[in-house]
């Protein structure tokens, strides 16, 4: 694929082109990564679920942004090039914020290991006896640094979000993200999926403080089958984690270059994809 406009930068799964003052085209391919590391394999139709998914949910958010004074950064999802029209979108440029804003209502992956090993994740301390899958008394916020392409992301608390963005933006990150995250998790909830946790990316303009990147899409989110939801083990999902646990199974060691998917594997996480957009949105995927 070939834009007229200049590409500023070429993320894990998106790539970004500059699309005049003030506003940038953000275009989702179907890459999919895992472990800090860009798999050979495509998963097809991804980026259109991504891009397509986000753009349903900054409408269902923007209530609670504008209740907090903040905004989201999505211009238009039609107003795009045709070669990439369904996996782009036109969005305000922004001076995003150095923090991954993550939200957890119930223990899972990164989460349980920590608590198991101190019981708490970094400085919020949780409940004795809960198992990988159990929900929490309350949502949590859970920050972690937003690492280069590469590098690791790593959890913090919330001492250095304040050194990082200083303590009035750090309080109405935290308040925003777990605003958003019931929100999620209530609409969720009415379509029979069990929102886990999710990141939110933030950045900044003249209006102040603007939602950016994608939201709760199977790429930033956990989402389990509320069916299925049982605690004490690894949880169905509707989300990339089929593919991390491949990739655990597998052998690879997270460190050379990683493994091509299988076909199944690519496509049960299509599907996966696809019925986390359907159950959420009530629309088929086209």
């Amino acid at each position: 694929m070939t834009l007229s406009m200049p590409l500023v930068a070429r993320g894990k799964v998106r790539e970004v082109y500059d699309a005049g003052p003030d506003r940038l085209l953000l275009v989702a391919s179907d890459r999919i990564s895992a472990y800090d590391h860009v798999l050979p394999t495509p998963i097809p139709d991804k980026g259109r679920v991504l891009t397509q998914l986000s753009v349903w949910w900054f409408d269902r958010l923007a209530p609670v942004l504008a209740g907090s004074g903040a905004t989201h950064h999505l211009v238009s999802a039609t107003d795009v090039p045709d070669a990439v029209a369904g996996r782009a979108v036109l969005v305000r440029r922004l001076e995003m914020l150095p923090v991954e804003c993550v939200a957890r209502g119930y223990l899972s992956g990164s989460g349980t290991a920590e608590y198991q090993r101190t019981g708490s994740i970094r400085d919020v301390e949780l409940p004795a006896g809960l198992v990988e899958g159990s929900a929490l008394p309350e949502p949590v916020f859970t920050p972690s640094t937003k690492a280069a392409q590469g590098e690791h992301d790593e959890a913090v608390d919330f001492a250095a979000v304040v050194a990082t963005v200083g303590a009035e933006r750090a309080e109405q990150l935290r308040e925003l993200t777990l605003a958003l995250y019931r929100r999620g998790a209530e609409v969720a909830r009415d379509a029979g999926i069990v929102l886990a946790d999710t990141k939110f990316e933030f950045g900044l303009d003249a209006s102040g403080l603007v939602l950016g990147d994608e939201v709760l899409t199977p790429d930033s989110s956990r989402f389990w089958p509320a069916t299925l939801w049982s605690p004490g083990a690894a949880q169905p999902s509707y989300d990339k984690q089929y593919v991390r646990d491949w990739l655990t199974s597998s052998g690879w060691d997270r460190v050379s270059p990683p493994p091509e998917l299988p076909s199944d594997v690519v496509e049960a996480t299509r599907e996966r994809y696809v019925t986390a957009y359907e159950r959420l949105t009530g629309t088929a995927f086209r």
